[in-house]
């Protein structure tokens, strides 16, 4: 396979224009949760932002209203960057759990999307086996998630979301359930992929050490009602890698993070 980076390189447009604007989001259950109250964030093309917060800060809420998987109460999603008439837009959601079909082979896991905007698999074959090989899982095409390790099936979860070559790709903790060693393995991966190929990504994590390795833009959230409380750059270079990760800077990012997290956790106390 050949790879053509972005001659911009990674997060080089991250101070260009939003790809997609969150304005005024408010989010109300049902039963009364206000899960988020007038949310303002502007995602700018390129960039990998990380969206940090205690539990109940509404983080997965944003993906969902981004996705459309759920409506927001009031406020509205803009897309500056699309037509008007445009459709469908182009991201890919990548859950906390693999969500995989256990009846169906890595292929077929990886063909769904595809699958479901009616592509055969004949005609597909190519592109399911490059989302594959992205993620170094080519050689288990026709591997069941039952003989696959949680690393692999989170691979798998990542090559389905890759396969419809988004603009945007949206991860929901998708490195939690995982051991420490497979959790650090697979972020220098999607960094390797993002630096790549130049996709915007809205990551969300409770960590505040992967927040600083993988991000060049971290939004601290706080709960009851969810809002952005901090909007924090990283300007640490890449790529990056154990060298950084034992580093006096990120260190230093860290601890100014945690203090961040910390003052977000208080606010939620003082309401």
């Amino acid at each position: 396979m050949t790879v053509t980076a972005f001659e911009t390189g990674p997060g080089a447009s991250a101070s260009g224009p939003a790809i997609v604007s969150l304005n005024r989001i408010s989010k109300t259950f049902s039963n009364g949760t206000v899960a988020l109250k007038e949310m303002s964030l502007d995602i700018r093309e390129g960039e990998f932002l990380t969206l940090l917060g205690p539990s109940g800060c509404g983080k997965s809420t944003v993906l969902r209203i981004i996705t459309s998987l759920t409506g927001p109460t009031t406020g509205r999603i803009d897309w500056p960057l699309e037509s008007a008439s445009q459709e469908e837009h182009e991201l890919s959601f990548v859950f906390q759990e693999p969500t995989l079909m256990p009846w169906a082979t890595v292929f077929g896991n990886v063909w769904l999307p595809l699958r479901l905007k009616g592509i055969s698999k004949k005609a597909a074959h190519d592109r399911v086996m490059e989302a594959l090989e992205m993620v170094g899982l080519e050689a288990f095409s026709d591997s069941y998630p039952r003989e696959l390790s949680g690393g692999m099936k989170m691979r798998v979860s990542i090559a389905r979301a890759l396969v419809t070559k988004p603009k945007v790709l949206l991860m929901d903790e998708p490195f939690a359930a995982l051991d420490e060693i497979t959790r650090f393995k697979l972020n220098n991966d999607l960094l390797q992929l993002w630096e790549t190929f130049g996709w915007t990504v809205v990551f969300v994590t409770h960590s505040v050490f992967e927040s600083v390795y993988l991000s060049n833009r971290i939004v601290v959230m706080a709960a009851r009602p969810g809002r952005v409380v901090n909007d924090m750059p990283v300007d640490a270079p890449y790529p990056r890698g154990e060298e950084f990760r034992t580093s006096g800077v990120y260190a230093d990012y860290c601890r100014t993070v945690s203090q961040a997290l910390h003052a977000a956790m208080d606010a939620n106390d003082h309401l």
